[in-house]
């Protein structure tokens, strides 16, 4: 087995990695660092997350930089600011023994004068977001002339969060003399097109099987009536009393729902979404890491760039529209060799989505019943037990107590004492799931059901409020689904603040509902919007008369509601 000893590293990068705790290389470790400091041909590394990618592209960069030279060498870009500090923060890990190298963060959020400033000291390596390493480069701040190492770290969440026309930009600002890594959890159209046409000698690494799920996780899912979902998820959470997790939910209004009620409930919870401001989500993000919390409720864009180990679990509130996006999320447990669980709380219409999602992951999801309250109760008591069994007894604190707690205990048995000890704390299960309901339901198998109830697959629908509907020339054809359309819309109009309401996706044209006041942001945005060099048509849509709505005839009864 290839060790980093073996792989040529310099004695100083061999020495920092030792402090980390690094021993044996991970897959795509040992696949692409020997290839990157002997070669200097482009690679696309696909891999997923929590597979040791930073170190797989870190180390190599680290060793190849001239410290003698003043100038940046290497350009790293990142989908977010989350990230890129992670990467930043490992990249320094990684030179700790070094200590001419400098590596500089530069992303939206943060004063960009200070960010200017230390370019103007000299830096080696930059690590930044598309949006602020553009801003650089127009004021001139930025050059990126000497680069020689250009990497594109997970490319295809920079393409679906919507900065193609900024990676073109770059792409053709840096050298052509370079060496380009591209590293990505998924390989879409748009990956391939940048290959084929900003690099060369092309190095294709593929670490398992392209967007399948890591073997470490387990994935599972509750079946429940949708309005049981918040419900469903105490019962897990309680289920397992040492759980470490995220749970995914799919707005930020959802996420400090379901975190404030959490919060009231109890539990030891905190929400990370797109409203805090960067030193709240510092803080929250910060005391998630060191475990003084224990569940996470954020979104997608805000989960990224949190780096953890060690989580038990992630739980999906809902199922995610992409299946992609269902991996990335259920690839933030079973990291570094440890198992984990993945769980989707679903209702009865979602069973289609669930199968899709299996085809996707190359595995079946296996369903699992909610625990009920006995069961619940039998598994807190022996956690508690345990706990007690465990904790550590430090006579010198409390010896000068003990004669007093041993007289105003002399009056019980040592079985009464233990079911006062025990009840202290598991009282409050018991009375909470004394009457309790079995959450679980079945799917569907009577057809007449299933046609009753039946939703386009590709519909996707929000709280409704006062909408406009709207044309997009966009369709499944072009790999458009909910979630990048939403990804798309946000990102042009520079708003999380616009309401969404019904998406459909049709083959090559889609229609979605926006909240009407934003129709002119939405309009201006995306004048003179392209993807993949086609002019992108978005325009209202009228919507269909009712032809039953007027001359006094009746109304034509819907087939479906």
């Amino acid at each position: 087995m290839t060790d980093f000893k073996s792989m040529g590293l310099d004695e100083r990068i061999l020495k920092a990695i030792e402090v980390l705790g690094f021993v044996t290389p991970t897959p795509i470790q040992q696949k692409t660092i020997n290839q990157l400091l002997n070669n200097s041909g482009d690679m696309i590394a696909l891999a997923q997350t929590g597979t040791g990618k930073t170190a797989a592209f870190g180390l190599p960069v680290i060793q190849k930089t001239d410290v003698s030279k003043r100038n940046i060498q290497t350009l790293i870009l990142c989908p977010t600011r989350e990230l890129c500090i992670q990467v930043c923060e490992d990249l320094k890990k990684f030179s700790k023994f070094i200590e001419e190298i400098r590596v500089l963060p530069v992303y939206g959020g943060a004063p960009i004068t200070t960010q200017i400033t230390e370019l103007k000291r000299g830096v080696h390596i930059v690590v930044g977001t598309p949006g602020r390493v553009i801003d650089l480069i127009n004021r001139g701040k930025l050059n990126l002339e000497s680069i020689n190492n250009l990497v594109l770290d997970e490319a295809d969440e920079m393409l679906s969060m919507g900065f193609k026309d900024e990676l073109d930009e770059i792409l053709k600002t840096v050298p052509s003399e370079r060496q380009t890594l591209l590293f990505s959890a998924t390989m879409p159209a748009d990956i391939r097109r940048i290959a084929e046409q900003y690099m060369k000698s092309v190095e294709e690494v593929v670490v398992g099987q392209k967007n399948k799920s890591n073997e470490d996780i387990e994935h599972q899912y509750f079946m429940v009536r949708a309005k049981d979902r918040y419900n469903a998820l105490k019962r897990i959470v309680d289920y397992y009393p040492d759980i470490y997790g995220i749970v995914f939910c799919r707005t930020r209004t959802e996420t400090k729902e379901i975190a404030a009620q959490l919060i009231e409930d109890g539990y030891n919870a905190d929400a990370l979404h797109g409203d805090l401001t960067q030193s709240q989500r510092d803080h929250v993000m910060n005391m998630f890491k060191i475990r003084h919390l224990q569940i996470l409720v954020a979104t997608d864009v805000a989960a990224r760039g949190l780096d953890v180990d060690s989580l038990t679990h992630v739980i999906n509130y809902n199922l995610p529209d992409d299946p992609e996006i269902y991996i990335h999320r259920s690839g933030r447990t079973g990291r570094a060799g440890k198992q984990g669980i993945s769980c989707i709380i679903i209702h009865t219409k979602e069973t289609g989505k669930l199968r899709q999602l299996e085809r996707v992951l190359g595995k079946k999801v296996n369903k699992y019943k909610v625990p009920v309250g006995g069961e619940i109760c039998e598994k807190q008591l022996y956690h508690l037990i345990d706990r007690i069994k465990a904790t550590y007894v430090d006579e010198s604190q409390i010896s000068k107590y003990l004669p007093e707690i041993y007289k105003r205990f002399e009056d019980l048995s040592k079985e009464e004492l233990l079911k006062h000890l025990v009840s202290v704390e598991f009282n409050r299960f018991l009375d909470f799931y004394k009457d309790d309901e079995d959450l679980n339901v079945e799917e569907y198998n009577d057809r007449s059901k299933k046609t009753r109830d039946f939703k386009p697959e590709r519909n996707y629908t929000q709280p409704e409020g006062k909408f406009t509907r709207f044309y997009i020339n966009l369709g499944s054809k072009d790999n458009l689904n909910p979630g990048r359309l939403i990804y798309m819309l946000n990102d042009n109009m520079k708003t999380n603040e616009a309401t969404i309401g019904k998406i459909v996706i049709n083959d090559k044209f889609s229609h979605f509902e926006l909240d009407g006041k934003f129709e002119e942001r939405l309009m201006s945005s995306f004048k003179n919007y392209k993807v993949n060099s086609r002019n992108i048509i978005v325009e209202r849509a009228e919507l269909p008369k009712d032809k039953g709505s007027s001359g006094g005839r009746k109304k034509r009864r819907r087939r479906f509601d």
